[in-house]
């Protein structure tokens, strides 16, 4: 029989499963950074080369704190919103509240592809800036 850790009064688990909970929960407590948001994301599409297009927009934050470490996503997807190409950028450090950045970001030029979506893909959430 496995080696076990008690849980509490009478429960146990294998040896293994509570470190494997744990990584588990605080990825989710992470998740919630990568959502949209709080920002606004605008854009233009540069298709004149061939192989790739290229988005150059802005991100705003709109969230009641300062973020850091933003990035963004671009995709390109096809009629029915499946993604087919993927491009990823880093946006800056640190984007205050209410402030914005401009970013550029390639996606590769794919066939079926007729339109894109950018998000906030990752960052990080700083103290709010307002009182209670």
């Amino acid at each position: 029989m496995p080696p076990s850790v008690l849980l509490s009064e009478g429960m146990f688990a294998p040896r293994g499963v509570v470190p494997a909970v744990l990584v588990l929960l605080l990825a989710l407590a992470a998740s919630s950074a990568l959502a949209q948001d709080g920002f606004r994301v605008t854009y233009d599409v540069d298709q004149s080369r061939p192989e790739k297009a290229r988005l150059n927009g802005r991100v705003t934050n709109e969230r009641a704190q300062d973020v850091f470490d933003v990035s963004i996503t671009a995709e390109a997807l096809d009629a029915r919103g499946k993604v087919l190409a993927r491009g990823i950028s880093y946006v800056d450090s640190r984007i205050g509240r209410g402030d914005s950045r401009t970013f550029s970001v390639s996606v590769p030029t794919v066939p079926g592809a007729t339109g894109f979506r950018v998000v906030v893909s990752s960052f990080r959430p700083g103290f709010s800036n307002q009182g209670p």
